[in-house]
């Protein structure tokens, strides 16, 4: 039984593990250079036509990234690709000090992150207007939140970010049509590298990471990287901390050219609590009273707690037979365990200053096992090269979760006094044992004729769902949902780096319950047509792309008419829109980032009166941003080791409901950073860096977003954090 977002958004854990840690992270080694089977080099179809010899898992140099390998699964340009998808390789999330998934894409395009504000426990984001927390997150290709919200991995663990805009069950099963984003963690590199950061900022943040990878043996047979942090923090609200200790190992073994096992691990421990549900009046709109502080902690000190720990383990094998063939295998067993006690609010009583609190408690355990197998044929036909991957994947996930639930005393807001005892929580509310298992097969063909680009992909899938609720007496419950998924794009490459497109996508998601009848649900179906145009000028280390879509939703769940208590799944949401990207780096020191997504989003078929014509609760019409900066690299002395960076953002207004909704205004925030490095004062001091960097430089007041009248969360507030840095 999937949580519902509400309950996810629950305030939490405040159990602060004063942690410290070292070091050191994990992935896989780019694939292997290819040879015959008596070991000689064989010539392999070039898959990077400009020549350039960027690889798709390999690090990157700069805010500009070449290659991708989520939207296909294989090594592609993403000039190359008919779909829109962004790239944020590890020095662009170093340049602004991301430390979430969120402050990483906050200058996307199609991305709508930190939807709540300071969360320490999910990445809560949007593309193209459709949530995608829930089974949006991918880990190495892999599914990381397997439907359940509740998991967030470690950004500094990662090389890059990988965002897919639009439908992509055809590569990656059931998924919500807005798309997805794919991390991929460090991994072990050709030659010995590392670096080593203390980090310190607001609310008393101390942190301590660092990473190290390279050859462990002379012939380059085996290698390692090895990634860690340790952090103790508080945060913006009183009485929250962010306490996080992780560490993440990885191993190549690549005994020949043709072969490559990398094994990937990673541990992650976090302390901290849930988000503060405060009322629409108070926060968004003044009352008698005034505001509610930015700082309040609405739970009880000694109650209030959200303690998460998780792991994975798995590898990424890949052997070439000859020079057709290849072979690919992904797999990862991962485990999560979350202890979750919050007092949370639900509005305010009509004195206008007490919040009505509830007392919540879930104790959930989530396991996966996810294998991905993929075998790959390069030839051609004629004049055509063809790229073919057919694949067969298999997850299963293992979810247990009890949830208690009570009413609580209240709390004034203006002058909170803490110490009311919590209701025992003793009888679950519901208690859910939940097997889901997914079974794929896909057959996909990147087509290669002279400048013309083709891509087509196919799919079936199997979900099957065991659910024992066991609060409903052991009521046992089996579904299953099988669908049909394919998508085409074209794309035609111009001499000066322009690739106009068109694509077609479709996409499924199982939606697990019954109707009054008892009859299944549909599952979610999107659709998608996007057309767009892609700029890579030859020479010249910039990116840009434009995008125009139309996406539909379907089977979205709305009252039954015959039965206003149960729901059928016949509703239906079109979001029409308009994305710009651009990542550039112009010489003279000067790198931009810059995006602007329009949206036209409306419900189209619905039984709540009200809703049909409106826009979805939470989905604003207008982002923006952008980010430059500027290096001295042609001044002389201590000044050309310096770095200046400046950001604005402009996040649109959103309403708190599907109809009759209020307005959650919107909001313009500054971001800055400076770096230095110290060599540029004295040799001796060679690769260490200072960094200063901060977000919403005025701290400016804003709700990030309202989940109803009674849920509205505080966006992010002033953050400064400085670190200094060795890297050799």
């Amino acid at each position: 039984m999937t949580l519902p977002l509400e309950t996810f958004m629950r305030p939490a854990a405040r159990h602060p593990a004063r942690l410290a840690m070292l070091l050191l992270s994990a992935t896989a080694l780019p694939s292997p250079a290819l040879s015959q089977p008596a070991g000689e080099a064989v010539a392999v179809p070039e898959v990077d036509v400009t020549g350039n010899a960027e690889r798709a898992l390999d690090p990157v140099r700069g805010f500009v990234a070449r290659q991708e390998i989520s939207g296909t699964k294989t090594d592609t340009p993403l000039v190359e690709n008919p779909q829109s998808i962004s790239v944020v390789p590890r020095d662009q999330i170093d340049a602004r000090q991301a430390q979430t998934l969120g402050e990483a894409l906050r200058y996307t395009a199609g991305v709508r992150g930190e939807n709540y504000g300071t969360d320490s426990r999910t990445d809560w984001f949007q593309i193209r207007g459709f949530n995608a927390q829930d089974n949006g997150i991918f880990l190495n290709g892999l599914r990381y939140n397997t439907g359940y919200a509740g998991s967030m991995f470690e950004t500094y663990g990662l090389e890059r970010y990988e965002v897919l805009r639009g439908p992509t069950s055809v590569l990656y099963g059931q998924i919500a049509p807005g798309g997805l984003v794919n991390m991929v963690q460090r991994r072990p590199t050709e030659t010995p590298q590392g670096e080593v950061r203390l980090t310190a900022g607001s609310y008393g943040r101390t942190q301590v990471q660092g990473t190290s990878s390279g050859p462990l043996t002379a012939d380059g047979v085996w290698s390692y990287s090895l990634t860690g942090l340790g952090r103790a923090s508080q945060t913006a609200v009183s009485e929250v901390h962010d306490d996080r200790a992780f560490i993440a190992p990885a191993l190549t073994w690549r005994p020949d050219a043709n072969t490559s096992v990398t094994v990937l691990g990673y541990y992650q421990a976090d302390r901290t609590s849930g988000n503060q549900f405060l009322p629409y009046d108070a926060t968004v709109r003044r009352t008698p009273f005034g505001r509610i502080s930015r700082d309040l902690f609405t739970g009880e000190k000694d109650y209030d707690r959200f303690d998460r720990t998780q792991y994975g383990l798995g590898y990424e094998f890949s052997h070439r037979f000859d020079k057709v063939f290849s072979f690919q295998q992904n797999l990862r067993y991962a485990h999560t365990d979350i202890a979750w006690r919050q007092v949370y609010g639900g509005g305010l009583q009509a004195d206008q200053r007490t919040l009505n609190r509830f007392a919540y408690r879930a104790d959930i355990d989530v396991a996966t096992f996810q294998v991905d197998n993929q075998l790959r044929a390069d030839f051609r036909t004629g004049p055509a090269s063809h790229t073919v991957l057919g694949g067969f994947d298999y997850s299963q996930v293992n979810y247990r979760n009890a949830q208690y639930f009570a009413l609580a005393s209240g709390l004034d807001v203006f002058q909170p006094v803490y110490g009311s005892p919590v209701p025992a929580l003793t009888t679950p509310y519901d208690n859910v044992r939940q097997v889901n298992s997914q079974y794929g097969l896909y057959l996909q063909d990147q087509i290669r004729l002279d400048r013309l680009v083709l891509l087509a992909g196919i799919r079936q899938d199997w979900a099957l769902s065991d659910v024992d609720d066991r609060d409903a007496g052991g009521a046992r419950r089996y579904q299953n949902d099988s669908a049909f998924t394919w998508r085409a794009g074209a794309l035609y490459l111009f001499d000066n780096g322009l690739a106009p497109y068109a694509s077609y996508a479709r996409s499924f998601q199982p939606q697990i319950g019954t109707d009054g009848r008892g009859f299944a649900w549909d599952p979610l179906e999107g659709e998608q047509y996007e057309a767009g145009l892609k700029f890579q000028p030859p020479g010249m280390r910039s990116f840009v792309q434009a995008s125009a879509f139309h996406l539909t939703q379907k089977n979205t769940l709305t009252p039954d008419p015959l039965s206003p208590i149960n729901q059928v799944a016949v509703g239906e949401v079109r979001v029409r829109g308009l994305e710009l990207e651009a990542v550039a780096e112009l010489g003279n020191g000067v790198s931009l980032v810059g995006s602007y997504t329009l949206l036209d989003p409306e419900i189209t078929r619905s039984n709540t009166a009200g809703e049909v014509g409106n826009r979805p609760a939470g989905v604003a019409r207008h982002n923006a941003g952008l980010y430059g900066e500027y290096s001295f690299v042609h001044a002389s002395g201590p000044l050309s080791g310096l770095t200046l960076g400046a950001g604005v953002r402009y996040l649109g207004n959103t309403t708190t409901a599907n109809s009759a909704p209020n307005v959650v205004p919107s909001t313009t925030l500054f971001d800055a950073t400076i770096r230095y490095e110290l060599e540029k004062l004295a040799p001796s001091l060679k690769g260490l860096t200072l960094a200063v960097h901060g977000s919403n430089l005025a701290d400016t007041r804003y709700v990030s977003r309202c989940s109803g009248d009674t849920g509205c969360f505080y966006g992010n507030r002033l953050n400064v954090l400085g670190s200094i840095s060795y890297r050799w």
